[in-house]
C-alpha cells in the first residue's frame, strides 16, 4: 500500500506522523510525496485553536475533492478526539477517523487497503503542512496533560499525563542517530512534567542522563515545552553538565501579570519565575530562553497588558511567541466575562512583538564576533556578485520551526557542524562565515559541538 502523510500543527503533531510511519513501515507500506499516488492519504489533524481547526478541515475538504475512486481518505490526531463523529458526518469522503496515539488502529487499517492504480497527475498539498524534517528531529516523552489551564483543551483531546517507558524513548533516540539525525528535539505537553505518572518526580534530568550517554553521536539534544513551576536546580545543572545537551530551554510563561495568571490558573507568582531564570543563568551564562504569550485574555486590562510587556523588557528573553487569545467552545476561559476586542488583541499582539523583536535584536549584535557551531540545513543557494553561495542553519541558540536562522556563507550539506563567526546580527537571524572545516554527519563520535 502507498500512503501519504498530511501533518498539522505543532512539533508534536510531527513526532505522532513519525510514529505513523513507523508502523506503517513495519507493515511494508511506501510512503509517497504527493497525494495523489497515494491509495491511503492520512490527515494528522491539529484542534488546538480556531485556526488549527479551521486549517484542519479547510486541509481535509481540499483532499477529498481531489480523491480518486477507490482512493482512501484517513482523519486522525488532535480535532477528531473531539470532533471525529462530526467530521466524518459532514465529509462523506472521509473512509475512517482514529483518535489521536491510536497507531495500532492505522496500521490494522492499512492491512485491509488494495492498492489501486492512479494515473492522474500529482495535485499540490496546502503549503502550510509540515514534513518531517532532517537533519533535525522531534521525539515526544509524553502526551496529555494534568495542568487546569483555563483557555486549554489538551486534557480533553489527549487525557492526563502518560510518558512513554525510558527504554523506549532511547531506543527511538538510537534509531534516529543511526538514521544520521543531528539533533533530537524532546517534546510533550509538558516536559518536565515526565514520569510522575510512572511514580518519579524530577525524571527529566535522569532521562538527559541516559539520552546523553546512549546517543553521545547526537550533538544536540534541546528540551521544548517546559513548565514554569517544575524547572529545578537539578534540571539546571544536568543542562549545565552535560556536553550534548543544548543550552536551550522552552518555557511558555502565558503572561507576566500575576492577576491573568490567575484567571488562567497558571503558576502566577512571577517571583518564583524570576528566580527560576536567575537558577538556568547561573548555571549557563549563554542559555538560550524561549517563551511564549497570550494576549487579549477575558478581562485583560491595558495595566495588565503593561505589566506583561514590562516583563518582557526586564526578563530579555531569546525567543518570543505570541498569540491572540482563541475562545474554545470546550474551555472555561471561553465563557469568561469581559472579551478582550479583536482589534485590541491584534494591537496588543504587534506591541508585544515589537518590544521582543528589540530585545531579540540587542541580544543577537552581542553575538557579533562570536564563534558558534551552526547545523546546516539546507544546501547552498547562489548569490548573484559573489563568488560563494550561502546556506541555511542554526545556531543552539534557535529551535527548529519556530526561532532564527544562520546564514552561513558557503558551501555545505545538510547536516554537518560548521564552526563559524558571527559577522552581522539581524532582528531574529545572524550571519557567519566558517571558521574551521564542518564535522558531517557521517562521521561517528564527534561528540558534543561547543555551544559558545
Amino acid at each position: 500500500m502507498r500512503y501519504h502523510i498530511v501533518t498539522l500543527g505543532c512539533a508534536k503533531n510531527v513526532a505522532d506522523s513519525e510514529r505513523i510511519t513507523r508502523v506503517l513501515g513495519d507493515g511494508a507500506h511506501l510512503e509517497v510525496p504527493q497525494p495523489a499516488a497515494a491509495d491511503v492519504i492520512i490527515v494528522n489533524t491539529c484542534g488546538f485553536i480556531d485556526a488549527s481547526k479551521e486549517e484542519s478541515v479547510n486541509t481535509i475538504l481540499e483532499l477529498a475533492s481531489h480523491k480518486r475512486p477507490g482512493q482512501q481518505l484517513v482523519v486522525a490526531g488532535c480535532l477528531t478526539a473531539l470532533h471525529g463523529a462530526e467530521l466524518q458526518a459532514e465529509v462523506p469522503e472521509i473512509d475512517a477517523v482514529f483518535g489521536a496515539e491510536d497507531w495500532n488502529g492505522i496500521g490494522a487499517y492499512a492491512q485491509t487497503i488494495v492498492p489501486i492504480t492512479l494515473e492522474s497527475p500529482p495535485f499540490d498539498i496546502p503549503e502550510t503542512t509540515t514534513i518531517r524534517r532532517r537533519p533535525s528531529a522531534y521525539l515526544k516523552i509524553s502526551d496529555g496533560c494534568n495542568a487546569p489551564c483555563t483557555f486549554c483543551i489538551i486534557p480533553k483531546m489527549k487525557g492526563k499525563l502518560h510518558s512513554s517507558p525510558a527504554d523506549e524513548i532511547v531506543a527511538e533516540a538510537q534509531r534516529l542517530a543511526a538514521e544520521g539525525v543531528r539533533e533530537i528535539v524532546l517534546v510533550a505537553q509538558d516536559s518536565t512534567d515526565y514520569g510522575r505518572d510512572l511514580g518519579m518526580r524530577d525524571a527529566l534530568p535522569d532521562l538527559l542522563e541516559r539520552l546523553a550517554a546512549e546517543v553521545p553521536d547526537v550533538p544536540w539534544l534541546r528540551i521544548m515545552y517546559a513548565y514554569p513551576g517544575h524547572v529545578s536546580p537539578r534540571l539546571a545543572e544536568t543542562m549545565a553538565r552535560l556536553p550534548n545537551v543544548a543550552r536551550y530551554i522552552d518555557i511558555p510563561l502565558q503572561h507576566g501579570a500575576e492577576s491573568v495568571l490567575r484567571r488562567m490558573k497558571r503558576p502566577s507568582n512571577t517571583t518564583m519565575v524570576r528566580e527560576m531564570f536567575a537558577t538556568l543563568r547561573a548555571a549557563m551564562p549563554d542559555i538560550a530562553i524561549r517563551t511564549t504569550f497570550i494576549v487579549g485574555y477575558p478581562g485583560e486590562t491595558e495595566a495588565e497588558f503593561g505589566e506583561l510587556l514590562a516583563f518582557v523588557r526586564e526578563m530579555a528573553f531569546d525567543h518570543v511567541g505570541c498569540f491572540t487569545f482563541s475562545p474554545q467552545s470546550e474551555s472555561p476561559a471561553a465563557h469568561e466575562p469581559d472579551p478582550v476586542p479583536e482589534r485590541v488583541k491584534k494591537r496588543r499582539q504587534r506591541q508585544l512583538m515589537e518590544v521582543a523583536q528589540q530585545v531579540s535584536l540587542i541580544k543577537n549584535r552581542d553575538m557579533v564576533g562570536r564563534e558558534i557551531d551552526v547545523l546546516v540545513e539546507s544546501t547552498s543557494v547562489p548569490r548573484e556578485g559573489y563568488g560563494t553561495g550561502f546556506v541555511v542553519g542554526r545556531s543552539y541558540r534557535d529551535a527548529p520551526e519556530v526561532d532564527g536562522l544562520v546564514l552561513l556563507e558557503g558551501d555545505f550539506a545538510p547536516g554537518d557542524f560548521v564552526r563559524a563567526k558571527v559577522t552581522q546580527a539581524l532582528a531574529y537571524d545572524l550571519v557567519a562565515t566558517p571558521v574551521a572545516v564542518p564535522v558531517t554527519a557521517a562521521v561517528a563520535g564527534v561528540g558534543a559541538p561547543g555551544v559558545g
